[in-house]
């Protein structure tokens, strides 16, 4: 019995907040999540600011640093942030094993709430598409729900963003809403498509990942079984 007039709420038993989250390293099978840092500057200038990788910078709030001393600033200033906890990602297989070669970050964080997005999502030419970027976003949400015990991911994106909605989508993020005119990004209109995993989405998506990234899934690196399969129907 309610003791409210109104319809309200599930309570949430034992509720209490949530951990800010740490600048921790992070293993999978086929990548490291380690916490960003100056070591890995130049490592990401080469993964993300190649003569062919301005595309990659379209929908970031910057253009495509064109020198190793613009991106440092960039990254630096992640790094300084009181209110973002940034990540690189550092695979462990293919033709940058062992250099860091993309960055995200845990952003947008709500310890009473126990809300947290993953943003500033970039991956290098050699990692996007491959398993050791699927799991680098995979140790992320493990990371906040299973350790940390958020109740909600999200991943925020472009409304034009087309590359950023298939990875959400692809990951089991379910769609929530656009906000319109949500910003003004390099002088331009930006409507924001939000996405989330909440906790008891979490149980079904982390199995699916796992799934999907078992070394019996892949032959000679190839997947068996698409990830985007396990999420329709």
């Amino acid at each position: 019995m309610s003791d409210f007039s109104y319809p309200v709420g599930d309570l949430v038993e034992g509720w209490e907040t949530r951990p800010w989250p740490e600048p921790v390293s992070l293993e999978g099978r086929y990548v490291r999540v380690a916490p960003l840092s100056s070591a890995q500057y130049s490592d990401l200038y080469a993964a993300v600011c190649g003569p062919h990788d301005a595309e990659l910078w379209t929908y970031r709030p910057i253009p495509m640093p064109t020198s190793l001393q613009d991106l440092w600033m960039h990254l630096a200033g992640l790094v300084d942030a009181p209110d973002v906890v940034p990540f690189a990602f550092v695979p462990k297989e293919g033709e940058r094993a062992g250099r860091a070669s993309g960055v995200a970050g845990y952003c947008a964080i709500n310890p009473a709430h126990g809300r947290i997005e993953v943003g500033g999502v970039l991956f290098g030419p050699a990692l996007a598409r491959t398993r050791a970027a699927t799991e680098a976003i995979h140790l992320l949400m493990r990371h906040a729900f299973d350790t940390l015990g958020y109740r909600r991911f999200e991943w925020k994106l472009d409304s034009l963003n087309e590359p950023s909605r298939r990875a959400a989508e692809r990951l089991g993020f379910g769609y929530e809403g656009r906000f319109r005119n949500h910003m003004v990004v390099k002088g331009r209109n930006r409507d924001t498509d939000w996405f989330a995993v909440t906790a008891e989405d979490w149980p079904r998506v982390r199995e699916r990942h796992e799934r999907w990234l078992a070394p019996d899934n892949f032959d000679d690196g190839h997947q068996r079984s698409p990830l985007r399969a396990g999420f329709e129907g």
